[in-house]
């Protein structure tokens, strides 16, 4: 069974935060329809891994799609698109909220074709405010949240090449998309769905700004340590690195006991969470000497055994090889044109006994559904072959 069988998605987005919104809906079964510029759009080339150049990002994150390349500033590429909107449930994309007029997608174009349609749009700062029409990418939204400026050893400001405010932004937006959904199907409306790059930054920092906002502590970068508890940090072991978190009196007793420093537990430098967080220099530096005399799986085991949280600092290489990655099959082998071996995509990480996302389909070549999705609109093979000779497709 899929959850959202009969459910079309047009997918404007481009790059992660609208593309992998309207991939998490496709995998849920919604029939998603990228629409493509001519030629394949600039997210298509990055990290390019295929025999064309196609790039690792873009085969992650648009699984279970159609294709279709279309130019709607032409006007019968307007009109090809005012037929796919009034065949629409959703329509996705990542612009500033000004711009989609100039698209043909905004909330009033829209709804006039398809009154109960819904529009899920990701801007970089929101729909209002001096900073509305500024375009933006992850790294803005990292750096304007407050998370690069805590990271690093407080030298200069460290963003992550990991893109979790884009993905953090899809997330909520698809959240936002299933919401107006149920709405719809109680009421019968649509809606217009606004995601920020900002505000999805913020609400995964706000532990942080909320402390800031109400007593000023004015914290600064400090490495690996945590703020909140400790010892949590990063500790090169003989072969390689792992990376505790000690959080609560329960756990931080039987790391005490485990490093024979039991008297650690009256100390009053260490009698809270905060405490501990304060003097992490000193816990940390007691838990580099013990994982510096031991292996990586021999710090793990004891770790383990004594009921601390900890793991290895894995190479994406190791991520992909680990047996718990495995076990899980988090990684979907998955046949991809242009390609000698199967690409190990990743499902959305949930597990659903009824309705479980799938990866049912590769991501599409540029253009790979214009005739099949054309002819669904009641197009001809010959009127077909003009578009394509006109350039409109």
């Amino acid at each position: 069974m899929t959850a959202l069988k009969g459910i079309r998605v047009l997918d404007f987005g481009r790059y992660v935060a609208g593309p992998y919104c309207a991939t998490l809906l496709g995998d849920f079964g919604a029939d998603v329809i990228r629409v493509d510029r001519l030629g394949g759009s600039e997210d298509r080339w990055i990290a390019p891994v295929t025999d064309d150049n196609q790039g690792a990002l873009f085969l992650q994150i648009n699984r279970n799609k159609r294709s279709l390349t279309l130019d709607t500033r032409k006007e019968k590429g307007q009109e090809i698109l005012r037929k796919l909107i009034s065949e629409a449930d959703v329509v996705v994309s990542n612009v500033p909220t000004s711009a989609l007029a100039g698209m043909g997608i905004d909330y009033a174009s829209l709804t006039a074709i398809k009154p109960d349609i819904i529009l899920a749009n990701v801007s970089s700062f929101g729909p209002r405010g001096p900073w509305a029409d500024f375009p933006g990418f992850d790294s803005v939204g990292q750096a304007m949240c407050g998370s690069a400026y805590l990271s690093g050893a407080g030298d200069q400001p460290y963003r992550t090449p990991i893109t979790w405010v884009d993905h953090a932004a899809a997330l909520y937006t698809a959240f936002g998309v299933m919401a107006a959904l149920r709405e719809r199907d109680q009421s019968g409306r649509g809606q217009q769905v606004d995601a920020s790059l900002l505000g999805s930054g913020l609400a995964f920092s706000s532990t942080f700004l909320i402390e800031q906002a109400l007593v000023q502590p004015n914290r600064t970068a400090i490495g690996n340590r945590s703020f909140l508890n400790g010892p949590t940090d990063t500790f090169r072991t003989r072969d390689g690195w792992v990376v505790t978190q000690v959080v609560g009196d329960p756990i931080f007793r039987r790391w005490s006991r485990l490093m024979g420093e039991e008297h650690w537990l009256a100390d009053p430098r260490f009698a809270s969470d905060e405490l501990r967080g304060e003097n992490g220099a000193v816990l940390s530096e007691r838990m580099a000497k013990w994982c510096a005399e031991r292996t990586s799986d021999e710090a793990l085991e004891q770790l383990s055994a004594g009921g601390i949280p900890a793991g290895p600092v894995l190479s994406p290489q190791e991520a992909v090889d680990h047996p718990q990655v495995k076990a899980m099959e988090f990684m979907v082998p998955t046949t991809v044109p242009g390609l000698d071996q199967p690409a190990p995509l990743m499902r959305v990480p949930l597990d659903m006994s009824e309705t479980p996302p799938t990866i049912r389909t590769a991501p599409p070549r540029v253009g790979e559904h214009n005739h099949e999705i054309l002819a669904e609109l009641g197009y001809s093979a010959e009127d077909i072959s003009a578009l394509e000779a006109d350039r409109i497709i």
